[in-house]
């Protein structure tokens, strides 16, 4: 299962769950959530929204 590499993807899997769920309206959803909404399983979006947030960095490194 995937894991956030940062506070900003964790934030954007945690709204595309919500909408998955069914707790927020779709049109909520802009950038890394909707790719994230349209491309990840709930369960993926689960794992990656729970992980850690205490040693994540606010944005990753893309290299």
């Amino acid at each position: 299962m995937p894991r956030a590499k940062s506070k900003a993807q964790q934030r954007a899997a945690g709204a595309a769950l919500s909408v998955k769920r069914g707790e927020t309206d779709i049109g909520d959803l802009q950038g890394a959530s909707w790719q994230m909404y349209d491309g990840m399983s709930e369960d993926e979006l689960e794992e990656m929204a729970s992980t850690d947030r205490s040693a994540l960095p606010e944005t990753a490194d893309e290299d």
